[in-house]
């Protein structure tokens, strides 16, 4: 089989073409490549960097299992390996990049796709997706072992363990302190609201729900237990797939409803209706442009704005109404990551949910969006479709 990267990495059906040997096949390239770099920064007469890689992964069948293997391909080639200690969502797995000063980093997982599948999304040393030039080098390496009939080198994990070539560690902590810094904690907790987060089974599962706690929100979190298979359903954040969502806001006793997807990069939002009885979702569209109507108005903040070309014309109106900078990119966060490296951009996301703000990494992160969406709700004491009338 060809291994192919799309735009934010590989993925496959588990058991049929994403499978342990051909995890570790990536995992060699990767390595190769992380080590190659490292040499090339030295040769060019810039700081040292040592090959480190942080590595982690999501709630699905065996996503456990494959980011070990491949930390001890990682750690056999001599990348020195930071392994999460338990499942994460993406967007805190790639702040740790940036936190550890890491080469970049693996997360093994397939987003919001059906739970057949599993994946791989490699990350580069700023925290978001790596380049379409950096896959396609991952893939001519794949190509060049399979010709010359290479096989991964392979360390066992707890040999890797001893040796100090991989540490398990705890990545929460620092990214929760990040957050800190972005969204303002004492607002929400001023407004006493009532949340109803649906964690989808996914990575997202615990970490929303306690950080809107700390905030002072009483919160009911649904499918917030493990289960690698999502209980049958879709993780993606969507109308159709939050019923449980859609029926717990039906019962009025919530402000605002927050969905994330299997890896916790994407945001869904549910209103609670007139007289908090008739729910309907909030898509993205409506999200990016409530949030950026709030940094610009409420928050005072500036920069420039970047959509995908199929979401929506209400952040071009803003954009304009604002005096901002807008750019349009073909579909894939890594088009936004790209103008997130090279220029103030204050928000910046796509139509499937997966957003970022100024002074965050450039990566979409479902988790910081629906706290500032809670914010948002608490500063202004009105509900989203209040808001959105509001804007409109």
């Amino acid at each position: 089989m060809t291994i192919k990267f799309g735009t934010d990495g590989w993925r496959a059906v588990i058991g049929e073409d994403f499978t342990f040997e051909n995890v570790r096949k990536v995992a060699q390239a990767i390595a190769e490549k992380t080590l190659d770099d490292a040499t090339l920064r030295q040769t060019n007469g810039r700081a040292a960097h040592p090959a480190t890689m942080v590595v982690g992964y999501d709630t699905r069948f065996l996503s456990d299992r494959f980011a070990a293997a491949v930390a001890e391909v990682l750690a056999a080639n001599g990348v020195q390996v930071w392994l999460a200690q338990g499942d994460a969502p993406t967007p805190i797995i790639s702040y740790a990049v940036t936190d550890k000063g890491a080469s970049g980093g693996v997360m093994i997982t397939a987003s919001h796709n059906p739970p057949r599948y599993n994946g791989l999304k490699l990350k580069a040393a700023y925290g978001g997706s790596a380049s379409s030039a950096d896959g396609k080098d991952v893939e001519n390496r794949l190509r060049t072992h399979a010709e010359q009939g290479l096989a991964p080198k392979v360390m066992d994990l707890e040999e890797a363990k001893q040796k100090g070539l991989v540490q398990l560690f705890n990545p929460f902590t620092a990214y929760e302190d990040h957050l800190r810094t972005l969204v303002n904690f004492e607002t929400i907790r001023a407004a006493n609201l009532s949340v109803a987060v649906d964690a989808m089974y996914g990575a997202g599962r615990t970490h929303l729900a306690r950080l809107l706690q700390d905030a002072g929100c009483r919160v009911m979190e649904l499918r917030g237990e493990m289960n690698p298979g999502f209980n049958g359903c879709h993780p993606e954040p969507i109308a159709r797939h939050l019923q449980p969502l859609l029926d717990e806001m039906a019962t009025g006793q919530y402000q605002i409803g927050l969905a994330t997807d299997g890896d916790a990069d994407r945001i869904g939002a549910v209103d609670p209706g007139d007289h908090f009885a008739d729910p309907t979702f909030v898509d993205p569209h409506c999200i990016m442009a409530l949030l950026l109507e709030y940094l610009v108005h409420d928050r005072g903040l500036r920069g420039s704005v970047v959509k995908t070309v199929s979401t929506t014309q209400m952040l071009n109106r803003l954009a304009a109404r604002y005096d901002l900078k807008i750019h349009e990119t073909p579909v894939g966060f890594n088009y936004i990551s790209d103008l997130m490296m090279q220029e103030q951009v204050l928000i910046g996301g796509e139509e499937s949910g997966g957003i970022s703000i100024l002074g965050h990494i450039p990566e979409g992160d479902g988790l910081l969006m629906g706290l500032l969406l809670v914010e948002m709700v608490a500063a202004r004491r009105k509900t989203l479709a209040q808001l959105l009338r509001e804007l409109m």
